[in-house]
């Protein structure tokens, strides 16, 4: 099964940067307003979800055209546009899912979409939500990671549990072995990879896991 990349109504940052890491096999659904920073990258959704609040009617109507497959839902409901986008893709059992412009704006909007991260029916599925030159993704319990990157690379995590048990982090400027982690606390904000490859293991709890890839900027400018 091939990955589904969700876009959401934020905020498109570094639009280069974010066509630079899509794959032509990718599945494009896009929640409501996302939609149109689909196509400001030539790419016709898949399917498009939400209660169009955020998208003019001249281009649901090309879209209909176009043989999108438009799920709308009423103003009046209980879940975001992200959320019904997030619950679809998950029913097809992608092996991952990358949310992309979700940050950005409202700041209500921004942690509901990071939160969404944390939904236990979303655990089967690798998460990975996408801003420009920094990437995160959600670790559970006994889960463990490793991260792709180079010496200078900004590695932060951020717990989501009252506590984080049996920390363990390598490759990076301050390691941890068997530590435990704090729901609050900034004691793993902006450690820096040492090395092209950090490992992150946990025991039990959540961790948001964000990597600043310093690669991706400078591709940029080269």
């Amino acid at each position: 099964m091939s990955r589904i990349v969700i876009f959401a109504n934020g905020i498109l940052n570094q639009p280069e940067l974010l066509q630079a890491q899509l794959q032509s096999s990718d599945r494009i659904f896009c929640a409501d307003g996302g939609t149109q920073h689909a196509l400001a990258l030539g790419l016709i959704p898949e399917v498009i979800i939400g209660d169009l609040d955020s998208l003019p009617p001249e281009i649901v109507s090309q879209m209909e055209a176009a043989g999108v497959t438009i799920h709308r839902h009423p103003e009046d409901k209980d879940q975001t546009d992200l959320e019904l986008a997030l619950a679809l893709a998950v029913a097809e059992t992608p092996k991952e899912i990358l949310l992309v412009t979700a940050l950005g704006g409202r700041l209500d909007q921004m942690l509901a979409n990071i939160l969404l991260l944390t939904h236990p029916d979303y655990a089967s599925v690798r998460l990975i939500l996408i801003d420009g030159p920094q990437w995160a993704t959600l670790l559970r319990d006994h889960q463990a990671i490793t991260i792709e990157g180079q010496p200078g690379d900004t590695l932060s995590l951020i717990p989501l549990s009252p506590t984080v048990h049996q920390v363990h982090l390598t490759g990076v400027t301050w390691p941890l072995t068997e530590a435990t982690l704090s729901f609050g606390s900034t004691l793993t904000i902006s450690n820096v990879l040492t090395e092209v490859q950090a490992k992150v293991q946990i025991g039990e709890g959540i961790v948001l896991l964000v990597h600043f890839n310093k690669r991706y900027e400078e591709d940029l400018r080269s």
